[in-house]
């Protein structure tokens, strides 16, 4: 091919090759972009920018606003799985783990240190009692600031002694005081300023000087003030706390006679009928002395369950001085309005632990309701623990604490005698342990059957006995008390009825045929010889069947009182010193062998209360 053949040629493959013309179509404007200026589109370019600064913010904000709300879904989300746990966990399941966390805790202590916490455990939930006040006062709260006012004061050689003056003479009597401003002690009744025919009187029957209860005793209770008064059996309690009420009397009635309908001035409550006859009689003794002086006759009433009141109408008609009482037929005569407390300023209880545990405590809350006004109260023990101390004192307006020796001691004048014998053998003994001494014998069992035994045993051996214990009438009680006292009867069987208070001339041997398990029955039996700063004897019998902490609690009592602690004794082994606690006494009964875990008061009165418990739930059934 030619040279120009190849150039057309070539041509030709050129015009195939190049791209097509494009091709315009001007009738169709969904595409068309009018055209706009430069100025005009950097305008509305920085406008865009604008905006979008500003939608950034918006956009943070509710950035933060959605992930605060993603956190608060999640915290309610979790609270409601932890609430889903809660529910789905067992009391039984935290029980565990308490119990799992004190057990690690108890395994680091010592059995000293688990036994004094159990102690005070038991000690704070029986101490959580009401307040000793009305139920008026409670509701109202009233609350008495200042002790009462009376027109007493010591002689002004006694009040210009210094306080180390005072402390002496009370170191030199064993006198333990406790309280602020406590009155003086008086070493004569004369300084007192007792009326002479009544020192006459007391030294007409021996009584020449205060003891050491009544040294310090009668001069707080004469000055108004509340008082806790705690001395061994025999010491002179009765006089402590008739004496203040009888002046009291004296100076209401010198001041306006009492006419029918008046009084009474005073009240002294006690837990036995026979321990509020022989008060009774210890008062009109004393208000005849003083009749007979030449002072104006006082009226007494006794109020007791078991004697008609029609025969004390004599007393009733006229203006009312002084109430000795039971707490039951107290209430009865109270309801009825047979006299009033309108005007009674002056209580006094006596065996005070008895009365306010838990026994009588409703019934001296439903006494106290009678009141109207301030009332002066003296509580009077032998034995009184540290629980009922505390109590009491809550419930006192600065009261004064007066105790001579360690409340709930024996009694030093005592010498007691332990002896094992088993118990077929007791009967045959009884006989050979009265001859020690001559009549007249108390012998004491917890037991009334044992009682009755006892009794019919010795009468058939020719031995003049009576027996007393709860369940005889009040004639029967009477008449035993009456004969023994005036010597026609030799030897008394008494039940702890008879224990507590009573007060026989001349007993120069007590036998405790059964030994109490409470020490504090021991300590009150053991104290009706010894008496009035005489000695006698105690002899106890025990054996196998005497549980031994209250062997252990005798062991310490007879220690204490430096007495002869029999080998038997001596064996026994007080668990808590193995387990190297402190060997204090029980603050609720004061038993020296044991603590609050294992007293058997405590037993006892938690058992009574669940009696009751169980006889209202039945009367309330059909």
């Amino acid at each position: 091919m030619s040279d120009a053949e190849n150039g057309t040629a070539g041509y030709k493959r050129r015009r195939v090759q190049r791209s097509p013309s494009p091709e315009y179509k001007l009738d169709d404007d969904d595409n068309y972009e009018p055209y706009i200026p430069v100025a005009q589109r950097r305008q509305a370019k920085l406008a865009k920018l604008t905006s979008w600064g500003a939608n950034a913010d918006k956009d943070r904000e509710r950035q933060q606003r959605e992930e605060e709300q993603e956190r608060e879904d999640e915290e309610r989300e979790e609270e409601r799985r932890r609430e889903k746990e809660r529910r789905e966990r067992t009391l039984l399941m935290e029980a565990q783990e308490v119990h799992d966390k004190k057990a690690a805790e108890d395994a680091k202590k010592t059995e000293a240190e688990k036994a004094e916490e159990q102690d005070a455990e038991i000690l704070a939930a029986i101490a959580s009692r009401r307040k000793l006040a009305s139920d008026l006062e409670l509701a109202k709260g009233v609350q008495y600031v200042e002790p009462l006012k009376t027109t007493w004061r010591p002689p002004r050689f006694i009040r210009e002694r210094t306080e180390e003056q005072h402390r002496r003479l009370r170191e030199k009597y064993h006198i333990i005081v406790e309280g602020e401003d406590i009155p003086p002690p008086i070493e004569n009744f004369t300084d007192m300023k007792v009326p002479e025919p009544l020192v006459k009187f007391l030294k007409s029957k021996r009584i020449t000087k205060p003891t050491p209860i009544q040294l310090q005793g009668i001069p707080t209770a004469f000055a108004g003030r509340d008082m806790i008064g705690i001395a061994f059996t025999g010491s002179g309690k009765t006089l402590a706390f008739c004496l203040p009420i009888i002046m009291f009397a004296l100076e209401e009635e010198s001041k306006m006679p009492f006419t029918r309908g008046e009084g009474p001035v005073g009240v002294i409550i006690c837990p036995s009928r026979e321990l509020a006859t022989q008060t009774y009689e210890n008062v009109l003794t004393w208000t005849d002395a003083l009749a007979k002086g030449g002072y104006p006759h006082l009226n007494t009433l006794l109020c007791i369950g078991g004697i008609s009141m029609g025969d004390q109408s004599h007393v009733l008609g006229k203006g009312l001085h002084i109430v000795v009482a039971t707490p039951g037929r107290l209430i009865d005569m109270l309801e009825k309005k047979r006299f009033t407390f309108d005007q009674c300023k002056y209580l006094c209880m006596d065996e005070a632990d008895r009365m306010i545990d838990l026994g009588f405590e409703e019934d001296v809350r439903n006494i106290m309701s009678f009141f109207k006004h301030q009332r002066q109260t003296l509580l009077f023990s032998a034995t009184m623990p540290r629980k009922i101390q505390d109590f009491a004192q809550q419930s006192l307006v600065k009261p004064v604490l007066v105790n001579v020796g360690r409340a709930g001691a024996a009694n030093l004048d005592v010498l007691q005698v332990v002896e094992y014998v088993k118990q077929e053998a007791k009967m045959v003994y009884l006989l050979e342990c009265l001859q020690k001494t001559p009549p007249p014998v108390i012998i004491f069992s917890d037991n009334k059957n044992e009682v009755d035994d006892i009794q019919e045993y010795l009468l058939l051996k020719g031995v003049e006995a009576v027996a007393i214990h709860g369940s005889k009438t009040q004639e029967e009680r009477q008449y035993a008390i009456k004969s023994f006292k005036s010597g026609a009867k030799d030897v008394m069987v008494a039940s702890g009825v008879a224990s507590k208070g009573l007060d026989f001339n001349d007993i120069q041997h007590v036998i405790i045929f059964s030994m109490p398990k409470e020490i504090e029955d021991y300590v009150h039996q053991i104290g009706r010889t010894g008496r009035s700063g005489k000695t006698g004897i105690a002899t106890t019998f025990v054996n196998m069947s005497t549980p031994e902490q209250t062997l252990l609690d005798l062991k310490y009592l007879l220690m204490e009182a430096g007495q002869k602690v029999p080998p038997f004794l001596q064996s026994i082994e007080d668990p808590r010193a193995a387990q190297g606690g402190s060997l204090t006494g029980c603050p609720v009964c004061g038993g020296l062998g044991h603590g609050i875990s294992n007293c058997p008061k405590l037993e006892d009165t938690q058992r009574r209360q669940m009696a009751s418990h169980r006889i209202s739930d039945d009367k309330g059934g059909y």
